[in-house]
This record gives structure tokens, sequence and C-alpha cells, in this order.
């Protein structure tokens, strides 16, 4: 039962990575399309945003692809869980900060372009992001706890 749990939950983690990818590689032709000869110096601050924040968003699904391998492995609580989800907690801080420096353009281009839902929808991006780090800097103290509490259990007579 636990294989079966963690593979639906690297299932879930690879459907994640699929509207990433998808935005990634749409918004890569849709800007080489509108600015053929100026592709890289005629990018929005908020695109280069957008492609910045993709970085830290795969670094953390692979963790967690990782983690779920040391779930399937019976090492979940190691030295190695805890520093995956300290990956993760930095990589969502990362995510969270970078759209929050982004909402100034994504504001103006809101503006411009009379769409105050960009604005909701990249604090809500920002706000889910630091919500994951939250979370896993409280996985990450949970588990430090267990291992401690584990070690001394297996050092007691």
């Amino acid at each position: 039962m636990n294989r079966v749990s963690t593979f639906f939950l690297k299932i879930t983690v690879l459907f994640m990575a699929l509207p990433a990818i998808a935005i990634c590689v749409f918004g890569v032709i849709g800007l080489i399309r509108n600015n053929p000869n100026q592709f890289p110096g005629r990018m929005h601050p908020s695109d280069i945003g957008f492609f910045a924040a993709v970085i830290p968003y795969f670094i953390a699904l692979y963790t967690v692809m990782k983690l779920l391998g040391y779930i399937d492995n019976n090492t979940a609580f190691s030295e190695l869980s805890v520093r995956a989800l300290k990956k993760i907690k930095y990589c969502g801080v990362s995510i969270g900060i970078i759209f929050v420096a982004m909402m100034p353009f994504v504001f103006i281009m809101a503006r411009q372009e009379d769409a105050p839902g960009i604005i909701v929808i990249g604090m809500a991006v920002a706000f889910a992001s630091f919500v994951v780090a939250v979370f896993g800097a409280l996985l990450e103290r949970l588990l430090q706890n267990a291992i401690k509490l584990k070690s001394e259990n297996e050092l007691t007579v």
C-alpha cells in the first residue's frame, strides 16, 4: 500500500510539471513570434520573473521526487529527508520572493492591459509559495525532532 501511495504522488508531481513546461515552451514561442529580431532584448521584466521562478519550481519538484524515493526505500527518517525538506523550503521562499519582486511590473502590465486578475494570480502564487515554504520548514523541524527521538530510543537499552 505504501508504494501505491508514493507512486500516485510521483504521478501527481509529474502532472504538476506539465503545465509549467507548457507555459515555458509556449511563452518562449510567443516571445520569439512577437519579436523575432529582438528576442532576448525585448522581454518584459515579468517574463524574466516567470522564467526565473520556473527554475526553483523544478528544483522543488525534483526534490519531492527524491523525497518520495526515500519514503519508498524506508529511509524517510534520515538526514537526507531533512535536507530535501530544507531545499523545498528554500525553493518556496525563492519563488515567493521572485513573485513579490515582480508585482510592480505586473501591476503596470495589468493597468496597461486593463486586466486586474493578473495581480490576483501573481499574489496567489506568491502566497502559495510562502505557504509551501512554511509547511516545509514545519515538516523539517518535525522530522529533525523525530530523528533525534529515534536516535535517543536506539541508545536506550
